[in-house]
């Protein structure tokens, strides 16, 4: 219905804010990225989501169209809600969760107040495929990963190149960083995802 809106911050706390639009003032849900990306603004631009159900009609949004594509595809898994949606993409940027999502790490979902085993594996059953359509090129770098990001993206490209499916190379990747040490160069994590893939 709404695109986005485009105002005058007029009342903001970490978890809703109003936004003024020519005299109307809109009462907006956000994710705490959102509430850090635009505290201390005057005015914003929010990409805009709005939720139907019997009981509510609530407006959502977000300081990116990233997270607002992210926190629509969350809801669409069943068991999901918008309240869910919000807490996750609270807790994680939406990088971190496609990221999650493809490396299949449902415990890294489940560190988000309101999912818990049952919820990450839906997310992931339900979402998989999209997310790997959606940016097939870019890298999938799970939070907290040890290894350097310019390493990981060199061996990815090396290890594609060499014929291996990118899914398949990221997951190994995603893996090895938890065990490899920060210094590791771009030779030794090769090595190290060609003993994981044999």
């Amino acid at each position: 219905m709404y695109a986005y809106l485009k105002g005058e911050i007029t009342h903001l706390t970490p978890a809703f804010l109003t936004l003024e639009v020519n005299g109307i003032g809109f009462h907006l849900h956000i994710p705490l990225s959102t509430y850090t990306a635009i505290k201390g603004k005057e005015k914003a631009t929010l990409y805009t989501h709005f939720n139907v159900r019997e009981d509510a009609h609530t407006l959502f949004g977000f300081a990116t169209q990233v997270e607002r594509s992210m926190f629509v595809h969350l809801i669409s898994v069943s068991g999901v809600g918008p309240s869910t949606a919000q807490l996750l993409l609270s807790s994680m940027t939406a990088d971190e969760i496609r990221a999650a999502i493809i490396g299949e790490q449902a415990h890294i979902l489940q560190r988000a107040k309101g999912i818990g085993p049952k919820a990450a594996k839906q997310i992931i059953l339900d979402l998989k495929d999209k997310m790997t359509r959606e940016a097939p090129d870019g890298p999938v770098l799970l939070p907290g990963a040890a290894v350097d990001n310019t390493v990981r993206e060199e061996a990815l490209t090396a290890l594609i190149a060499l014929g291996f499916n990118r899914i398949t190379v990221q997951k190994a990747l995603n893996q090895i960083a938890k065990e490899l040490p920060a210094t590791a160069r771009v030779e030794e994590m090769i090595k190290a995802a060609l003993k994981y893939m044999a």
